[in-house]
């Protein structure tokens, strides 16, 4: 029997701009996941994918702009982090597991037309997702994150990032973002980061992440991935990359998008000024290039 616990709700009373009405749902019996969902219930759907060792805080700023102008903006905190419940043991965590819980979570929902906003390990799950749905899904916006199939030598800045993940003894999630940001975050930011997490029993997750990364071809999720580029490649709707100019992790890694995904032809690419957790440095700008980009590809005459 799996042991779940969940992060105190006192952890997460009074953080910095986000008082968002929490909502949960179960993903397997007493599994839950947490997630936020505002604006209008029969706007369309816009669907944020965080990564790692963040949450749907790393949101905040883009859930008001995005459900102000009409979606329906859902957030949810994957499982392992945020307000959504933990696992305990590390082996209990697995590429897949993150997929079922998520397809569970999104078909539970009853999710269509989604307009995908993914960014990190929200990419290697939502891109999955995507193909694995093709007909949920209206429009991609990726941001800072991949598909990796093993075929490509990882950079060494993440070898060193998985090998801190495992040996680090904090491994405290905001002080990683912070290291992740052009601009330092305020204390109060990245104590709200760290909220999640106030033990090492909570954290199972956060420091097994990184080694479920394909990062070779000896990986099982390797040829997966493989395949799953194959249908990207027949991806036809709107595609757009938002990336950062200061993520060494993830340098480069638009180019393959934009090249070999169809939707992404004549889209409005941007590079912004930011680090990998784009979503905290420009949570604005993104929001409003996503509105942008909503707007050229399904209202326009």
């Amino acid at each position: 029997m799996k042991e779940i616990i969940t992060t105190p709700a006192s952890r997460f009373e009074n953080l910095q701009g986000y008082s968002f009405t929490a909502n949960y749902l179960e993903v397997e019996p007493g599994l839950r996941i947490h997630y936020v969902d505002e604006g209008p219930k029969d706007g369309p759907i816009m669907l944020l994918l965080h990564g790692e060792p963040s949450w749907s805080y790393l949101y905040r700023k883009m859930i008001p702009i995005l459900s102000k102008h009409g979606f329906r903006v859902i957030a949810p905190d994957l499982i392992g982090f945020g307000k959504s419940d933990k696992l305990i043991k590390k082996s209990e965590y697995t590429y897949q597991t993150h997929l079922q819980w998520m397809t569970t979570f999104v078909e539970q929902l009853d999710l269509n037309d989604i307009t995908l906003f993914c960014q990190d390990w929200g990419g290697l799950l939502g891109l999955r997702m995507v193909t694995d749905m093709p007909n949920r899904f209206a429009a991609v916006v990726a941001s800072n994150t991949t598909l990796p199939t093993g075929q490509v030598a990882m950079p060494e800045s993440f070898l060193q990032w998985r090998e801190y993940s495992q040996h680090s003894p904090g491994f405290e999630a905001g002080k990683i973002i912070n290291m992740g940001t052009v601009q330092d975050l305020s204390e109060e930011v990245i104590a709200a980061y760290n909220a999640p997490f106030p033990s090492e029993e909570y954290k199972a997750e956060a420091r097994i992440f990184p080694m479920l990364v394909p990062a070779d071809e000896n990986n099982p999720e390797s040829a997966i991935n493989q395949l799953a580029w194959k249908k990207l490649m027949q991806w036809e709707k709107p595609f757009l990359t938002l990336f950062g100019d200061s993520d060494h992790i993830m340098k480069g890694a638009e180019i393959p998008m934009q090249k070999l995904i169809p939707g992404a032809k004549g889209q409005d690419h941007k590079i912004l000024n930011a680090g990998h957790f784009i979503q905290e440095e420009k949570g604005e700008e993104l929001s409003e290039l996503i509105l942008a980009f909503y707007e050229k590809n399904f209202n326009s005459n």
